[in-house]
């Protein structure tokens, strides 16, 4: 009964990001507006990581299962993508570092928070 809590949970906050996005007037993702929702409600109270923990290490343990079908779907456009090959390698290239640099500068700011918050108490 747990785990059919925890996928309700996070099936409504998708569910809720779907129609946040539809009643937006401009365009944007609802995967991201539910991601917000998310750490939103994480960060209220309203709701518990124990709420969601166990169906979120699952999603994380498979997330490659979820990038088969972007990686499919890249194959099967590639005669519409072997054009711009190269700009793509570059793009990919750069923002993968830009993605590591910044991933280290949070987990750098976030170890130093811990680090006062732990001093002060």
């Amino acid at each position: 009964m747990k785990i059919i809590k925890q996928i309700g949970i996070i099936f409504t906050v998708c569910w809720l990001s779907i129609l946040v996005e539809k009643a937006l007037p401009f365009s944007f993702p609802a995967s991201v507006i539910g991601m917000i929702l998310l750490f939103l409600c994480l960060l209220t109270g309203v709701l518990k990581i124990e709420h969601i923990q166990e169906k979120a290490d699952f999603l994380l343990e498979n997330m490659a299962f979820f990038f088969v079908p972007a990686g499919v779907s890249i194959i099967n456009y590639f005669d519409v993508l072997k054009d711009t090959w190269l700009q793509l390698v570059i793009i990919c290239v750069i923002s993968t570092v830009i993605t590591f640099a910044v991933t280290a500068w949070s987990v750098k700011l976030a170890v130093r928070l811990m680090g006062r918050r732990r001093d002060n108490e």
